[in-house]
């Protein structure tokens, strides 16, 4: 039986390089301002995603994301890997978005996708850490959700087998489909680019990234070959409701964005002799940090 995949990825800015311009006087984040890559979290879903791809022929795995044009890029990332295709929701309408209003545009765009078995989707993303897109996705779809996702069992018979990765141990969770799952990042690490997609797809665009003054190179190719245009949509092609995206649908606001470095306050140097040893265990008896 074959299934209709769809990935909830996100472009997040790398969190390790957070500087002074990271926030706008808006108090947004100011994505231009720092390094962008694919969530983790999103990554270790795509695998999943694949995988279930490859045990179920005729099974399609899609990409949804939503930023600005250069967000297509995690489109491409998933190209490379084996998705099929990519949906790009960008609008200045967006721009701003809490999880909220997030998770109403992502749910909006997988009603236009349409028949969709399977959404998956990382855990959380590491520019926000709220964990809260993804169920609030499910509940906007009314279908089921399995969260902490670390590695899908089964799939037959119109039901997913999955186990969870949950705080004081390991769960296996039965759910029927439709269903929308968030994956942890102890689930099995995406695969590499596939040489042959990367020559395929590397010059995939979205239209709005392409130049509008008729200086497109290799503008030939895209009338040859569909599969380069990633599809774009804006609020409108969702059918989506203004109020209810970006800041306008947004009841939370970022006060600020820090880069926190732990410091130990003191270290001690152990080798690996039997004194040494014993002595440590001694420290953590004596201060209840085990027994």
């Amino acid at each position: 039986m074959s299934y209709k995949i769809v990935v909830l990825a996100k472009q997040v800015p790398d969190t390790r390089n957070v500087g002074k311009d990271a926030m706008t006087p808006e108090g947004t984040v100011n994505r231009a301002a720092l390094p962008a890559i694919f969530n983790p979290e999103d990554l270790n879903a795509l695998e999943q995603a694949l995988r279930l791809k490859e045990q179920n022929p005729g099974s399609t795995v899609s990409i949804l994301t939503m930023g600005p044009p250069r967000a297509t890029e995690v489109i491409r990332e998933g190209l490379y890997r084996g998705v099929d295709n990519g949906y790009l929701l960008t609008d200045r309408a967006f721009a701003g978005a809490d999880t909220l209003a997030t998770s109403y545009a992502l749910s909006m765009a997988i009603r236009k996708i349409g028949g969709c078995d399977i959404i998956m989707g990382g855990r959380q993303a590491i520019d926000g850490d709220t964990a809260q897109v993804g169920p609030q996705v499910a509940e906007k779809l009314g279908i089921n959700q399995v969260t902490y996702t670390e590695e899908i069992l089964s799939l037959k018979d119109g039901k997913i087998t999955v186990k969870r990765h949950i705080d004081g141990g390991v769960e296996t969770v039965e759910a029927p489909l439709p269903v929308l799952l968030t994956v942890n990042s102890t689930a099995d690490p995406c695969r590499p680019r596939n040489a042959k997609l990367l020559m395929k797809y590397k010059r995939a665009m979205a239209p709005m990234e392409m130049p509008q003054d008729g200086t497109l190179p290799y503008a030939e190719q895209y009338k040859k070959k569909p599969y380069l245009t990633v599809t774009q949509w804006s609020v409108a092609d969702v059918d989506g409701d203004l109020q209810q995206c970006g800041l306008a649908g947004s009841p939370t606001k970022v006060k600020a964005v820090q880069n926190i470095v732990f410091k130990a306050k003191e270290s001690k140097t152990f080798t690996a002799s039997d004194g040494d040893v014993e002595a440590l265990i001694q420290e953590l008896l004596a201060n209840h940090t085990i027994g």
